[in-house]
C-alpha cells in the first residue's frame, strides 16, 4: 500500500499588495488615426470615448513594457524578486508561439526561480491572473506571485480597418499578490461562451498564413455591436454574482474598476448595475485606449495615483473580450 501523498497549504488568505504601470511615450491622436480611416475625431469620441491612445515603440516589445510595470509593482510590494514563486502574465500579442513572455519577464526582473506562464484570456486575462494568483497564495504554490496584462495591440491591427483601428493601444500593468491576515481578494466568477468566437478574431490563422504565401497579416477584427450587446447584457450579471459571491454590497465599493473596453460599455454595466453616484468608475480609455489584458491594472494604478480612489478601499474589478471570456472579482486596493 502505498503512503498518503503530502499536500501543501498555504496563508489563509491573499492580497494585492501593489500595482504598477507603463505606458509608451508616444500619443497617438484621433487624428492620426482619420489620417487611414473615413471617420473623425467627434464620431471616435461619441462610439468609444476616447480622445488618444498610446503606441509602443517599434522596436519596444510586450516583454519591455510587462518587465517595467512588473519590476515598478516589485519595488512597490518591498518583495525582493527571489521570494517571487510564479509570475503570470495575461496577453494575446507576444508575437512568438513559444517561450511565453512570462519567463522572459521572471528573468528580466530576477524572479530567476519563480515559475512562469503566459494567460490567453484576452481583455478577461488580468482578472483572470488574479484569480489565479490567490489560489496560488493560498493553496502554498507560491509565497507571492507577480500577475502582468500586457498587450502590444498597434502590432496587429489594420489602421485601415475603420471598425477596431481606433480602439486599441498598448501598455502594461502590474500587481504583486502574497499572503494577507484578513480577507481582500474575492471569489473569481468567471466562464466563456465559444459560440461566439468569431466576435473577436484574427483575419486567419498561421497555418492559413503560410499557405497564402504570406500575403495577408492575420490582424485582429471585432464585430463591435456583437460585443456591445453581449457586454451590456451579460456583464452586469457577472458583477453582481461577483458581488454576491464576496459578501459586498454596491453601496460599500470605493471604485468600480472595469476592462476598458468602450466608455459606452462602462456606462451601461454601471447603469444596469445602478451603481451609486458616489463611487468612483474608471474611465482610462479616453487617453489609452483599450489595451487589453492591460486595461484594468493601469486604470488601478492611474486611479490611485491620482487620489481618486483610496489604498485599502473596495473595488469591484471585470474583463470580458474575445472567446467570448470573462472574470470578475471584489479586491482590496493596495
Amino acid at each position: 500500500m502505498t503512503s498518503a501523498i503530502k499536500t501543501s497549504s498555504g496563508a489563509k488568505y491573499a492580497k494585492i499588495m501593489s500595482v504598477g504601470g507603463y505606458r509608451p511615450e508616444r500619443i497617438v491622436t484621433n487624428a492620426e488615426i482619420c489620417e487611414h480611416i473615413d471617420s473623425s475625431d467627434e464620431w471616435i469620441r461619441e462610439r468609444s470615448g476616447i480622445i488618444e491612445r498610446r503606441y509602443a515603440a517599434l522596436d519596444e516589445t510586450v516583454v519591455d513594457m510587462g518587465a517595467a510595470a512588473a519590476a515598478q509593482a516589485l519595488e512597490r510590494s518591498g518583495i525582493a524578486p527571489e521570494q517571487i514563486g510564479m509570475v503570470l502574465t495575461a496577453n494575446v500579442t507576444h508575437p512568438y508561439q513559444t517561450p511565453s513572455a512570462a519567463a522572459e519577464i521572471a528573468y528580466r526582473i530576477g524572479a530567476v526561480t519563480a515559475g512562469a506562464l503566459d494567460i490567453a484570456a484576452a481583455c478577461a486575462g488580468f482578472c483572470y491572473g488574479v484569480g489565479l494568483g490567490n489560489d496560488l497564495v493560498c493553496g502554498g504554490t507560491a509565497n507571492y506571485v507577480i500577475v502582468i496584462g500586457v498587450e502590444k495591440l498597434s502590432d496587429w491591427t489594420d489602421p485601415k480597418d475603420r471598425g477596431s483601428a481606433f480602439i486599441f493601444a498598448d501598455g502594461a500593468g502590474a500587481v504583486v499578490i502574497g499572503p494577507s491576515d484578513t480577507p481582500a481578494i474575492g471569489p473569481t466568477i468567471w466562464g466563456a461562451d465559444g459560440s461566439q468566437k468569431d466576435a473577436i478574431t484574427m483575419t486567419q490563422s498561421w497555418i492559413e498564413y503560410r499557405k497564402n504565401g504570406g500575403e495577408v497579416f492575420p490582424n485582429l477584427v471585432m464585430q463591435g455591436q456583437q460585443v456591445f450587446r453581449w457586454a451590456v447584457s451579460e456583464m452586469p450579471k457577472v458583477a453582481s454574482r461577483a458581488l454576491d459571491a464576496a459578501g459586498v454590497q454596491l453601496a460599500d465599493l470605493d471604485a468600480f474598476i472595469p476592462h476598458q473596453a468602450n466608455m459606452r460599455i462602462t456606462d451601461a454595466i454601471a447603469k444596469s448595475l445602478k451603481l451609486p453616484a458616489h463611487i468612483p468608475i474608471a474611465r482610462d480609455i479616453a487617453y489609452t485606449g483599450n489595451t487589453s489584458a492591460a486595461s484594468v491594472p493601469l486604470a488601478m494604478d492611474s486611479m490611485l495615483a491620482a487620489g481618486e480612489i483610496p489604498s485599502g478601499g473596495t473595488a469591484l474589478l471585470i474583463g470580458f473580450g474575445a472567446g467570448l471570456v470573462y472574470a470578475a472579482q471584489v479586491v482590496i486596493l493596495p
